[in-house]
């Protein structure tokens, strides 16, 4: 497929996810907060892609991650009806919504991250998959300083749907750890298809 209508394909499905997400949300306030994600993100990748070119593979991952942040902002992320399956799926009461998504952010956007490390920094050898892996954990641990923040400025209903602790203390840390436990993963899968193509 020609890489242009590739493009072009990605940002249809998600404007149509986002425009649906954007159809009366569960939350309105909720939405706004975690649309700010979006806003800042899309145009970053726009305006980026003048310099740099990701991979399609690339591009695919990051819009994967989008519109599932997308899902998430119009129910809340505590409230996604196919996470209280998941939940039980797993044994737990919780809405596993929200763990899904921090896993998936590491093993989704470790691999562009990487690409960056790669191409711009031609960071090479055990520092190209350490780097990334740092990118992705910093990363994570930063949204929820912003998330703990953000949510202490606005309305408390607004914040209580923004954080999506469901009453476990230790979420954050939690998230935290499955980002990095995603990112660990994909980096493990890129290290094994590499050592494995040099081999045939």
């Amino acid at each position: 497929m020609d890489k242009k209508i590739a493009y072009t394909l990605l940002s249809l499905l998600f404007v149509v996810v986002w425009i649906w997400a954007a159809i009366e949300p569960l939350h309105h306030d909720d939405w706004v907060l975690e649309n700010i994600l979006v806003f800042i993100t899309i145009p970053i990748v726009f305006w980026t892609g003048h310099y740099f070119k990701f991979s399609m593979l690339s591009y695919l991952f990051i819009t994967l991650f989008m519109i599932l942040h997308v899902i998430g902002s119009h129910y809340t992320y505590a409230e996604v009806p196919w996470g209280f399956t998941l939940g039980e799926w797993l044994g737990s009461q919780r809405n596993m919504y929200d763990r899904l998504i921090h896993l998936l952010f590491g093993v989704l956007m470790v691999y562009p991250f990487r690409e960056i490390v790669l191409r711009i920094a031609k960071i090479q050898g055990f520092w190209s998959y350490l780097v990334p892996f740092m990118i992705i954990t910093a990363m994570a641990g930063g949204y929820e300083v912003m998330e703990w923040i953000t949510a202490d400025m606005v309305d408390p209903e607004a914040g209580i749907a923004f954080l999506g602790t469901q009453g476990d203390i230790w979420d954050a840390q939690k998230d935290i750890f499955v980002a990095m436990i995603g990112g660990f993963t994909t980096l493990i899968i890129i290290k094994l298809s590499s050592f494995v193509s040099r081999m045939f």
